[in-house]
């Protein structure tokens, strides 16, 4: 099977019943092997992502499955790699060619019902909080090449525009989009998902849609979790 299907399709890893230990069965772990297969997609893209990071990310296939206190663990033959999970269930995922010769498992630190495991790719937050429209735009187009590459279903898609994600206890939310002429409109958070197709939907979110040339600067008193490319 293609790699790029991989990435976006068939390759979305279920993970039930999941076990740690010695003691778990073959269908408690999921194969690093498969995981390398679909993260080095990214690693391996020629074209432009310096606005891009790359995560794999533990989701829960229901709703109020909580990932609070989950460990992801890479257990091999000599070692263990406890690969900590934020908020959103993300962790850099390690490419080990150790790991991948022989086929080491990951494992969840505890049984809560089905997961999958996927490849997401999103914008770097900025440490000041300010993200010029352009830029933003630049970063969603540098995920919509990657994910047209990745995968030929996404090629009529266009960028529509970006989500800032936060953490639930982020406090009162202030973003607001800062024009040129000195005019301020507040972006009002509603709850929602992460990313498509995350069963949470309890996240903090605001939606900063593109408009024609706009010059204009969104700006944020909270770090963000995630920077959603929106794909329409």
């Amino acid at each position: 099977m293609p790699l790029a299907r991989h990435l976006f399709a068939s390759c979305i890893l279920t993970l039930s019943a999941l076990g740690a230990g010695a003691g778990a069965q073959a269908a408690d772990w999921v194969s690093y092997r498969d995981a390398y297969r679909a993260m080095v997609v990214f690693e391996k893209y020629g074209g432009p992502k310096q606005q891009l990071q790359h995560h794999l990310q533990v989701v829960p296939l229901e709703r109020g499955v909580a990932l609070d206190g989950v460990q992801l663990t890479l257990a091999g033959k000599a070692n263990q790699v406890n690969l900590a999970l934020d908020p959103l269930g993300r962790t850099a995922f390690p490419l080990l060619k150790a790991a991948y010769d022989e086929n080491a498992a990951l494992y969840l630190s505890r049984k809560i019902g089905a997961f999958s495991v996927r490849p997401r790719v999103s914008l770097v937050p900025q440490a000041d909080g300010v993200y010029d429209a352009a830029q933003l735009r630049a970063g969603c187009e540098q995920a919509l090449g990657f994910a047209r590459h990745a995968d030929a279903s996404q090629r009529a898609l266009q960028c529509g525009g970006v989500r800032f994600v936060f953490a639930r206890r982020a406090g009162e939310i202030a973003v607001r989009l800062h024009r040129l002429d000195g005019a301020d409109q507040a972006l009002a958070p509603v709850n929602g998902a992460a990313f498509p197709g995350d069963a949470d939907e309890g996240f903090p979110t605001v939606v900063y849609r593109f408009g024609g040339a706009e010059r204009a600067q969104v700006i944020s008193a909270n770090v963000p979790l995630a920077i959603v490319p929106l794909f329409e």
